[in-house]
């Protein structure tokens, strides 16, 4: 066949979208073959690379994998596609490299903070009366949709201008909503933000359950104007790109106002338009002489209007100058004046903010100097007086004090209680100081001190949270700089809770920019923490932990992360991948004799076997991991593979062996003070016991751990708990009761993106729902499960499926659905193909 179609470059995509348009491209240019022939041209390559039969892919798999619109791309099944279409490794390396650079714009693209409020207004804000007249007229208008696009140059004041105009309006409505939007952020790590991830806080903000929020822009955009249907908002949407960014995020309701601030024009909005432009030279002299008013003018009754002209009357130039007056006791504003037109002269600086810049910066003491410049290093958006103190090397307290001097000056701005962050321009410039005046050895020395500190005091705070496990974890020795105090209740957590993008910025950056014994440790101190329903974040930290290890030829590390990655794909999908990391990571830690590595790897094979239904596999990795936990004398260890253990010999109906398991797993974890393995442990006694029919004791188990899983902030293992609930109290007969249970388990699982758990409490609701409800969420169920290949769960949707059709009276598809059911559950050796088999029975006694 002759190719009309050239060869597709994925380097080019800048998204998932644009991946998979690339890959139906590719099929297209290699003959537009069936997905039957690449499924097999695939599991032939995966059979002949040594890969068990029930580990290779199915056709419907292969064709997701062109699907737009998708949240997530299965790499390694993407890649062994290419391979088919175009089997030159040189290209293959192309894609794994486009599809790793995607993941990691993804990520950031869609880390973004929304707010309920505006944020602090400017005391000092001055002028902008003909501004602020027109904005007060665009508020009033009421319209369907009022916009006011605010833009101009940087430090120009568009963002102190739309919080002091919705400081003035915010009475006239009903909510608030604010974001920065990043458009022209100085770190291309920090990309501008992603307006569907903008719409998820939005959406979040306005009191929308995280379960009821749809995918996809166009979905988010419209449910997002459904919410503020009939009320009159006002959304000041900070810092924007391009017109694509803002436009699904304008409200679009009547009385509504949106303002936009922007350095570009956005003229494809169709808004009302305000060109913000400098201050006025009046204007500007107010502003100067309203900020230091007990300052005199001295013997040149013009040198606030001189200052203000060598500012450029540039709202950012005015007010950094004004911090420096304020700390020059004695002089008067025509010293002021004659020392920048020397400045001037001397430097030839163009600009007013540059100016203001340098001036401010000059005057500063050496010390406060040298704390500005090695933030502006800092690879989070925001930063803490710890961190702070950590890059200078000094005390907090003398941290403290410069950082708040730094604020007075307006060389730092607020970012929430006692946090930090930069103007864009000011990041800037004392970026270019930080590299113009310290050696690249003391740049490289005060980063080292706050990579030390953000990994020791995480190692802190995870050892508080999860002290069973410290022993799984590196240790790590005390810093040298201080760290804050995390004993107090739920401070721990609070810490980890505050500063989780912070940590996931420097695992990015320690990874790329020569730490990687950093990033390799930092991703297993967090594992545990991050395993708690954070999975996106956890797959980035790891996804970096891998590279950062596998340029350094850390085999352990490598092996780490591998394992990490495969445990988050356990509750996310897809399964296939989930198994091929962990088999990967046995093999690494084979080689380099970590036999603790070892058991947790097979292991993790048998949690994945069980989920995909090959219970005989899963009890072989399950009983080798017991044995290894044991020499190595890992109590720890022991006890969660005795739970698993119990869990599998409950799927093939052995209830008393399995409670047994279960009691012994209790035992340990509670002779060791291991809370976390507790609360599992009496999980799983409650869900045998709700299976045995030994619903008293069933209660009281699952009570007991929702109590302790409380105090753990483990909200994933509090879903699995009410997800047991539920099925205990249906099984009582209380339908209502266990909806609401697995209903709350719902909104976490989603929240989390814990797929494989959402597709079991998917099917628990159609059990507890009438007929005609039951359909829909079964086939909910059914979806996601064969998506991610869950196969138990796929056959409990198809057998839920047959018993609703039944009870609708169409015999024909309840029998089909049966009969599906019925396959699987034969396939898989669960006893509850004798209940479907019953069922058919009913039906049609040929067919059963």
């Amino acid at each position: 066949m002759e190719r009309f179609v050239a060869l597709p470059d994925p380097g080019e995509a800048g998204s998932l979208d644009d991946l998979v348009t690339r890959l139906r491209s590719l099929k297209v240019w290699a003959g537009d073959p069936s997905y039957e022939t690449i499924k097999i041209r695939v599991n032939a390559a995966w059979s002949a690379a040594g890969r068990p039969a029930s580990e290779l892919t199915i056709r419907s798999t292969v064709a997701n994998c062109f699907r737009p619109g998708r949240r997530r791309l299965n790499n390694e099944l993407v890649l062994a596609v290419v391979e088919a279409l175009h089997p030159d490794a040189g290209y293959v390396a192309q894609w794994r490299q486009a599809l790793r650079v995607v993941a990691g714009e993804s990520e950031a693209f869609a880390q973004v903070r929304v707010e309920d409020k505006l944020p602090p207004d400017l005391a000092e804000f001055t002028g902008r009366l003909g501004e602020l007249a027109e904005l007060r007229r665009a508020a009033a208008a009421g319209r369907a949709v009022v916009i006011s696009a605010i833009e101009g140059m940087a430090g120009v004041g568009k963002t102190q201008l739309a919080v002091h105009a919705g400081h003035q309006l915010a009475h006239e409505f009903d909510r608030v909503l604010f974001v920065n939007l990043r458009g022209f952020h100085p770190d291309p790590a920090q990309p501008p933000a992603d307006p569907a991830a903008v719409l998820d806080g939005f959406l979040r903000r306005l009191g929308v359950p995280g379960h009821q929020i749809p995918h996809g822009l166009d979905a988010r955009s419209t449910a997002y104007r459904a919410r503020l249907a009939g009320v009159r908002a006002l959304v000041v949407l900070d810092n924007a790109a391009t017109a694509e960014q803002v436009r699904p995020l304008l409200p679009g309701t009547p009385g509504s106002l949106a303002l936009v601030t922007s350095r570009r024009s956005l003229t494809d909005l169709g808004a009302a338009r305000l060109t913000v432009d400098v201050f006025t030279p009046a204007e500007a002299v107010a502003f100067l002489t309203g900020a230091v008013p007990d300052v005199p003018a001295g013997p040149s009754p013009d040198a606030p209007a001189r200052i203000a002209a060598r500012c450029g009357y540039l709202p950012l130039a005015l007010t950094l100058i004004a911090g420096h007056i304020r700390n020059t006791p004695g002089w008067t504003l025509t010293d002021h004046a004659d020392r920048l037109d020397e400045r001037h002269h001397s430097l030839r600086l163009d600009t007013g903010v540059e100016l203001a810049l340098t001036l401010s910066y000059r005057h500063l003491p050496a010390g406060h100097q040298r704390i500005l410049r090695l933030l502006a290093l800092h690879p989070g958006q925001d930063f803490e007086v710890y961190a702070a103190a950590a890059l200078a090397g000094v005390e907090v307290e003398t941290a403290r004090s410069w950082l708040n001097q730094l604020r007075s000056d307006h060389l730092l701005q607020p970012a929430g209680t006692g946090r930090y962050t930069f103007h864009d321009l000011v990041r800037a410039y004392a970026t270019t100081r930080a590299h113009d005046e310290d050696r690249p050895s003391e740049r490289r020395a005060a980063l080292t001190r706050l990579f030390d500190h953000y990994l020791a005091t995480s190692a802190t705070a995870v050892d508080i949270q999860f002290p069973a496990n410290a022993h799984w974890r590196p240790q790590i020795p005390p810093p040298g700089t201080a760290a804050p105090d995390l004993t107090g209740p739920d401070a721990a957590v609070t810490w980890l809770d505050d500063e989780r993008h912070t940590l996931i910025a420097v695992a990015a950056h320690t990874a790329t920019a020569g730490w990687p014994g950093h990033t390799t440790r930092l991703a297993r101190i967090l594992s545990h923490y991050l395993e708690g329903g954070y999975y996106p974040d956890a797959l980035a930290v790891h996804g970096h932990a891998y590279d950062a290890a596998r340029a350094a030829g850390d085999l352990d590390g490598q092996a780490y992360a591998l394992r990490d990655l495969g445990y988050v794909r356990v509750h996310i999908g897809p399964l296939e991948t989930a198994t091929a990391n962990f088999r990967q990571a046995h093999d690494l830690f084979r080689q380099t004799g970590n036999r603790a590595g070892q058991a947790r790897a097979r292991h993790n094979l048998g949690i994945v076997a069980d989920r995909t239904g090959r219970y005989p596999e899963a009890i072989d990795h399950t009983r080798a991991a017991l044995a290894l936990y044991r020499a190595a004398g890992d109590r720890t260890g022991e006890a969660s593979v005795l739970l698993s253990l119990g869990i599998l010999l409950r799927r093939e109906g052995h209830y008393p062996e399995a409670i047994g398991h279960l009691e012994d797993s209790l035992a340990l974890a509670r002779a060791d003070g291991n809370r976390r393995g507790e609360a599992y442990a009496l999980n799983g006694l409650g869900e045998i016991e709700v299976q045995a029919g030994l619903y008293e004791s069933a209660q009281d188990h699952l009570q007991q751990s929702m109590t302790l899983l409380g105090q753990l902030a483990n909200r994933n293992a509090e879903a699995s708990v009410l997800d047991s609930l539920g099925a205990l109290v249906h099984r009582m007969g209380e339908p209502e009761r266990a909806t609401a249970y697995y209903r709350r388990a719902l909104v976490i699982f989603r929240e989390s993106e814990d797929h494989v758990s959402e597709a079991w409490v998917l099917n628990g609701l159609g059990e507890a729902a009438p007929a005609a409800e039951a359909l829909v969420h079964h086939t909910a169920a059914l979806e996601l499960a064969a998506e991610i290949g869950v196969r138990d769960a796929q056959a409990r949707a198809q057998a839920g499926l047959g018993r609703a059709h039944h009870e609708l009276g169409d015999l024909a598809r309840a029998q089909k659905h049966y009969q599906e059911a019925l396959t699987l559950y034969i396939e898989l050796g669960g006893p509850e193909a004798d209940e479907v088999r019953a069922a058919l029975r009913r039906i049609s006694p040929e067919a059963a």
